[in-house]
Parts: structure tokens; C-alpha cells; sequence
């Protein structure tokens, strides 16, 4: 008999949806306190999830729920990088 392999699955910060989590875009707080988009999913560290669309990402940032999850504040160039990656414009 075949094992199921099974899906992990994440929720998204911002609009709290659960999803798979390769579907979902990684924000990482290293060891070290650098935080970093983290596409692999394999880096070292915390990590708060968002969906890959603008209305979450816009929402994650302006309503600073991904620097609760994380404990930080979110870098400008996290910010922009975050952006870049659902298609807004950045700044």
C-alpha cells in the first residue's frame, strides 16, 4: 500500500486563510535577527507566511502583521522585495 505524503500546511498572516505552504511566500527572522524573504522555505529561523497576492502583502505590511509574527520590524528592502514578487509597484 502506497503512503500519503502529507501537504504542510501554513496561514497567511494577513487574510488568516490556510494553505499549503509552497503556495505561500516565506518572510524569515534569522537566528542572527536579519530578516529576509525566503523562497526555498529552508532558511534558519521564524518565519510568517503570506499569500502571493497584492491585497495580502499590502495588507501584512500596512497593518504591520508581519512584524508582530516576526517580533521585528519589516525592512523597506523586504518590503520592496516582497512587492516585487506579487507584481506591485515598488516603494
Amino acid at each position: 500500500m502506497a503512503r500519503v505524503k502529507k501537504i504542510p500546511i501554513r496561514m497567511c498572516v494577513a487574510c488568516r486563510q490556510m494553505r499549503p505552504k509552497r503556495e505561500l511566500v516565506r518572510v524569515v527572522k534569522t537566528p542572527a535577527g536579519e530578516v529576509k524573504v525566503d523562497p526555498t522555505g529552508k532558511i534558519s529561523g521564524r518565519g510568517a507566511y503570506v499569500c502571493p497576492e497584492p491585497s495580502c502583502v499590502e495588507r501584512g505590511v500596512k497593518e504591520n502583521r508581519l512584524g508582530e509574527a516576526l517580533g521585528v520590524a519589516i525592512p523597506e528592502t523586504v518590503i520592496g522585495e516582497l512587492r516585487q514578487r506579487v507584481g506591485l509597484p515598488i516603494g
